[in-house]
């Protein structure tokens, strides 16, 4: 029962409350400046001007907050430009923790964007906006200011018409009083002839007429200025300040409205933030340290195994001079390291005597064995790509050509013949490079795995074994005696680093150490002397350094002949030309890099031997 009770009268309660409120609205919706703020039209003239200020101040806020976010999102963008990798930090970029921060760049970035957006927001809608009702407002008020001075300068003129009159009908009045009592004076004055009395009665009834005038002139003003202060008090008046409690409204209702827009400009960008804060969450969630770590070692690991233990070297059993020598050998060997390691920076490129093998290393034979067959793969997906995008464009000038050849109206079919035929030579040169980076990734492959670095091998070499490789193919161990001769034949024939890796892990020195495979490395060997290899003194040869030995160039035998089947231009050193339909001969086949090295039957053109390549000729080979 008291449970109902209490329940009964909380709702009675919020009932109350309810009509309460109502009767507020309804009583605030009934009142107005007009009727409740008659008598205060200075204060409510106050009242709105300060009204407007504050609208002012809320534009002025509203454009430094413009001018913060403009600021906040240029220094955002400054600072995402100044973290940017650099091209030199391009090749890490594999690694999940720079991806990751230029992940982290990106949503930074896009959110200097949505603070642009909001400045640029606030700055065209709400400021504008507030500009405008601000400028509107104050133009409002001066008017309706204006019109309650002039209403205000009539009703004080009707007042003064009034009290005007008033004074004229007292005057009157007493100067009547005055005319009367003189005459009824005269009029019982004995003395007084009848013309004077006469008289006496003429003014007193010009000053009772004059009375009666002043007092219809005062009567007349009396009404019309109550019936103007009514009209004034009632209609005229409260309707300007109704206009002043309209502007007012008009000015606080724009005031919340701007308020909520800005907010919802803030409000409008807040789910595009929040992607831009989860895109930073996944960005730092998607770093894997282990990934990294395989990384780190797929692209430094050399595929050469530590060196093994350095054997003992009994002094009492070893001849003086090759004891100097292998200590020689030792103490030099700790300089010298795998190319593709720190210190291959170092290392300087050997040079041919005839500048045609020269060390260009476009096989990559400096690096290791996993990164240089990494480094060929990657080139050849490169040119198998680019050999992809040269076949639709020349399958589009086919189809080009076809189309102007069955409709010449649409265009000449010659001019598409240039276009199409640079095409064709650019696209064969493309194979001959993806051919020739083909043989020396399959080279590369069949290389054997190397089970000791090259520090280790050169410790080997103490035995005194070195190889030189002649043109014939044939390899001569010969002990190390300090007094080595150059390789005669061999300094003109192509040399791969395969051999020389392979000869070296066998304990043998190799001479030629040319590494290019292309005509643009030149003809030329070049030789260096490994240090305890008795080529030479350690004064006259310093450690690292290149030595370059002359050789007697000897006439190879041809192996065959050849035919062109296309002209080809020499556009590079070690290349000759050749004109469709000539016949060479054939000096040394084609190695795998998509050269044949040829030599012209007629000389008298100054060129002698060079490479071309075989795809532009056609071979046939002694038996």
């Amino acid at each position: 029962m008291l449970a109902l009770l209490a329940s009964g009268s909380s709702r009675s309660s919020s009932n109350n409350k309810l009509a309460e409120s109502e009767n507020s609205a309804q009583n605030s919706n009934n009142m107005s400046w007009g009727t409740e703020l008659w008598d205060q039209n200075e204060n409510l003239a106050i009242h709105t001007n300060r009204g407007i200020d504050a609208l002012d101040k809320f534009a002025n806020f509203l454009r430094d907050r413009v001018a913060i976010e403009t600021e906040y999102a240029g220094k955002l963008r400054r600072l995402v430009k100044n973290y940017q990798p650099k091209k030199k930090e391009e090749e890490d970029n594999e690694f999940t923790s720079v991806q990751a921060f230029r992940n982290l760049l990106k949503e930074v970035g896009d959110l200097a964007g949505q603070r642009e957006v909001v400045s640029e927001s606030l700055q065209l809608q709400i400021i504008a906006g507030v500009t405008l009702l601000s400028k509107t407002l104050r133009e409002d008020r001066k008017k309706c200011l204006s019109d309650g001075a002039t209403l205000q300068q009539n009703l004080t003129a009707q007042l003064s018409s009034l009290d005007r009159a008033k004074r004229n009908y007292e005057k009157a009045y007493r100067d009547s009083e005055k005319a009367v009592d003189s005459y009824k004076r005269a009029d019982m004055d004995l003395n007084l002839s009848r013309a004077e009395v006469e008289r006496y009665k003429n003014v007193m009834t010009t000053k009772i007429q004059q009375s009666d005038d002043a007092k219809n002139e005062y009567a007349n003003q009396l009404q019309k200025t109550n019936n103007l202060q009514q009209q004034h008090f009632s209609m005229l008046l409260p309707a300007v300040l109704n206009r002043l409690q309209e502007l007012d409204e008009k000015r606080t209702r724009g005031f919340r409205e701007f308020i909520v827009g800005a907010a919802d400009v803030e409000s409008s960008v807040a789910p595009i933030i929040a992607r831009c804060m989860e895109g930073i969450v996944k960005a730092g969630e998607s770093i894997n340290e282990k990934e990294d770590t395989f990384k780190v070692i797929e692209r430094y690991q050399s595929g050469f195994t530590p060196p093994r233990d350095i054997p003992f070297e009994d002094l009492s059993k070893c001849d003086p001079d090759s004891v100097q020598d292998s200590h020689y050998s030792n103490s030099t060997s700790n300089h010298l390291t795998i190319r593709g390691t720190m210190s291959a920076n170092k290392l300087k490129k050997r040079v041919g005597i005839f500048n045609i093998f020269g060390s260009n290393k476009e096989d990559f034979s400096d690096l290791p064995p996993n990164q240089r067959r990494k480094k060929l793969q990657a080139k050849i997906a490169e040119l198998t790509q680019n050999i992809a995008q040269e076949t639709k464009a020349r399958d589009g000038l086919m189809k080009m050509k076809i189309v102007y050849e069955a409709n010449s109206s649409l265009g000449n079919p010659m001019t598409v013949e240039g276009q199409l035929n640079e095409s064709e030579h650019k696209l064969e040169k493309l194979k001959v490079d993806l051919k020739k980076y083909q043989g020396f990734l399959e080279k590369a492959s069949q290389m054997p795995t190397a089970t000791s670095s090259p520090q280790a091998t050169r410790n080997q070499l103490q035995n005194g074994h070195r190889t030189s490789r002649h043109s014939n193919g044939s390899a001569d161990d010969h002990h190390d005696d300090g007094d080595d001769q150059p390789d005669d034949a061999g300094s003109l024939s192509r040399s791969d680093s395969e051999d020389n890796v392979a000869q070296i892990q066998n304990g043998h020195n190799n001479n030629n150490n040319g590494s290019s495979a292309s005509p643009e490395s030149g003809l030329g060997t070049s030789h260096t002397s490994l240090p305890g290899s008795g080529q030479g003194s350690a004064n006259e040869n310093a450690i690292g350094e290149d030595t370059y030995y002359e050789t007697e160039v000897e006439t190879l035998n041809p192996v065959g002949k050849c035919r062109a089947l296309y002209p080809f231009e020499a556009s590079s050193e070690g290349s000759i030309p050749m004109s469709e339909g000539e016949e060479l001969q054939v000096i040394e086949i084609d190695q795998g890099d998509g050269w044949t090295r040829v030599r012209r039957e007629n000389n008298s053109n100054g060129w002698d031997e060079g490479f071309v390549p075989t795809s532009y000729i056609e071979c046939t080979l002694y038996a």
